[in-house]
């Protein structure tokens, strides 16, 4: 070996002789980095903790944004040549979110972290919701925006606005 190539390997083996630093111990450290991030804003809040915004999945739409006493929503899907289903009422956030699509449409959405899903089964009276074959059923709509204004602009598949004033 030469003496450059010699000096490159005695400084390539000095390096590898250092100490590795140890991140912070235990569960703790991860927990604090979260809430130092969620207070920062950079983690969105779960959609049980804010149930407002758009929640979406290839042609369906979800939009709830706050009333008076409840929030408004409305959920659509398209899936084309008169497929398609739209249905506008108002929802209750709990442990579940309770959605009121009127004439006896009433569906429990259950929370996924950041998503909302639609049972499989529906009453019978969300078919009237729904023509040809669609349905609302077994949808699993993910958050797209938590904006209550972007959520306020969502239209169905009908062209109307999914969350209007009434």
């Amino acid at each position: 070996m030469t003496g450059r190539a010699l000096a490159l390997a005695a400084l390539l083996l000095a390096g590898c002789d250092r100490a590795t630093p140890t991140p912070p111990a235990g569960p703790a450290a991860g927990a604090a980095l979260e809430r130092s991030a969620g207070a920062a804003g950079l983690i969105a809040a779960p959609a049980r903790e804010r149930p407002v915004g758009v929640f979406a999945a290839e042609t369906a739409r979800l939009c709830l944004v706050p009333g008076d006493s409840v929030l408004r929503t409305g959920t659509s899907v398209d899936y084309g040549a008169g497929q398609r289903c739209v249905a506008r009422g108002s929802a209750r956030p709990g442990s579940t979110l309770e959605v009121d699509w009127g004439g006896g449409c009433t569906v429990a959405l259950r929370y996924d972290h950041d998503a909302l899903i639609v049972p499989a089964t529906l009453p019978a009276a969300c078919d009237s919701r729904c023509t040809g074959r669609a349905s609302l059923a077994g949808l699993r709509l993910e958050r797209l925006s938590d904006s209550v204004a972007e959520a306020s602009r969502t239209r169905g598949a009908d062209g109307r606005l999914l969350c209007g004033d009434g």
